[in-house]
């Protein structure tokens, strides 16, 4: 019997994972069921759990692919998910791999819609604030939307009938389908590129949400809200609202009233110009009235009735206006001579020589000072040293032994002698005296003290 083939963890995960992925039957399925567990990883990676009533499978999305999606997945949401069964070798465990997914049920588009809008709307994309104005007086109108619906005849018929001078770009769009959103992005930019339109009307006739939901993607919302030239949104009918409606400059509730918006009416113009050019006349006539009036009254004044005695006036004037002049320059300039010479004063007080000459004087004045301090301290100390040494002198030893005092030592000279318990009989000693020293033995002691008041001698 041959042996029992021994396979490794890893190699029995990888054929699995290989029977998995090549099973026709578990690869390129749609499933229906809940979202629950769901996380969205910091890698840009989904993972969550699909569930119904009976069963569970584990699912992830990579980031390559979730950043399509036209809604944000949540825990309890139902949908339906596209993708393969394969198995994640590292734990063994088996899971669904989705590649795409949309909400299940009626209503999918709506909710793709809202969650569309919310994003839009936080990101200030509607802000009324970045909107532009449209343009007064268009020459050229430029239309992005399909050349075979009746959208673009209906537009194309009120800018003929409105106002015939002006002159129209069309760019055709697919407006359903999946081409269409890239399309339409494509002819915006084409016309920014152009730079020949001054206003863009942007739509399509009527039709269900889904199709017009080529006007609810994101990239052709920011397509118009980029646009350099301001743009005008007219997708179906008056009750239809799309993201690109709140994305324009200006929303239209159908695409002949999106023309209407663009141009004004040629009769209106025609009517504004009129009514401009009676206000102008009139604006004239009265400006002319009250030129004529000050004119008349120009003439009546005396300077040119009696020209004569108005120069004369003039020259009165201009007379005491010198005679003004004159004194002020002349006051001025005394003013300035003696600020001149209160200035010199001050600057030849603060010349440098004398300052020099100054400082030599208070410097040699201090030397005095300091020299006659000098010699009172040393005088001074003189006399405190004479007194302290007269002191010291008085104080002296050899004073007192002038006096016939002397001093006894021992016989090394090394100990001074006090009292006669300190030496025997035969003891040198020496005895210094005020003029030299002698040198002596001791031959006999005699102690003196008082006993019954009489003096006693041993």
């Amino acid at each position: 019997m041959e042996p029992a083939r021994v396979i490794s963890i890893r190699d029995i995960n990888r054929l699995i994972k290989m029977k998995l992925e090549g099973d026709s039957g578990l690869q390129d399925i749609w499933l229906r069921g809940e979202i629950s567990n769901f996380t969205f990883h910091s890698s840009g990676h989904m993972y969550f759990t699909l569930k119904d009533e009976g069963s569970r499978l584990k699912s992830i999305m990579f980031a390559s692919y979730n950043q399509r999606l036209p809604f944000s997945p949540k825990d309890g949401m139902k949908v339906l998910a596209r993708g393969g069964i394969s198995v994640y070798e590292r734990d063994g465990q088996y899971q669904f791999y989705a590649t795409a997914m949309q909400p299940d049920g009626i209503g999918s588009l709506y909710l793709a819609f809202e969650q569309l809008k919310k994003k839009l709307e936080l990101e200030g994309l509607f802000s009324e604030y970045s909107k532009q104005p449209l343009p007064r007086y268009p020459r050229t109108v430029g239309i992005i939307t399909s050349p075979t619906g009746a959208a673009v005849r209906d537009i194309l018929i009120t800018l003929q009938r409105r106002n015939p001078a002006v002159n129209v770009l069309l760019y055709p769009v697919s407006v359903q389908g999946k081409s269409a959103a890239p399309s339409i992005v494509k002819a915006i930019q084409a016309m920014n590129a152009l730079a020949e339109a001054d206003v863009l009307i942007v739509g399509r006739g009527g039709g269900s949400l889904e199709e017009l939901w080529a006007f609810n993607e994101e990239i052709v919302a920011r397509a118009i809200r980029s646009s350099a030239i301001p743009v005008i949104s007219a997708v179906g009918h008056e009750t239809d609202f799309t993201i690109s409606d709140f994305a324009a400059d200006l929303r239209a509730p159908t695409p002949t009233a999106a023309a209407e918006l663009a141009v004004q009416h040629s009769g209106e113009l025609k009517q504004g110009l009129v009514y401009l050019e009676q206000r102008m006349a009139k604006s004239l006539s009265v400006l002319l009235g009250k030129s004529r009036e000050r004119l008349q009254h120009a003439a009546r004044s005396p300077y040119f009735t009696q020209p004569r005695r108005s120069l004369l006036v003039q020259a009165e004037r201009l007379d005491r206006l010198r005679d003004t002049l004159i004194y002020r320059v002349n006051n001025k300039q005394a003013r300035m001579k003696e600020r001149l010479t209160r200035l010199s004063g001050r600057l030849n007080s603060m010349n440098p020589r004398q300052q020099a000459e100054f400082a030599r004087k208070r410097i040699t004045n201090a030397d005095r000072g300091m020299e006659m301090a000098m010699n009172g301290i040393v005088r001074q100390r003189q006399s405190q040293f004479s007194s302290l040494v007269r002191h010291l002198d008085a104080l002296s030893p050899l004073k007192v032994m002038a006096r016939g005092y002397s001093l006894v030592y021992d016989e090394k000279e090394k100990s001074l002698i006090r009292a006669i318990n300190e030496v025997q009989p035969g003891d040198l000693v020496h005895i210094r005296l005020a003029d030299g020293k002698l040198d002596c033995q001791v031959w006999g002691i005699h102690g003196e003290e008082q006993a019954n008041g009489k003096e006693r001698v041993d």
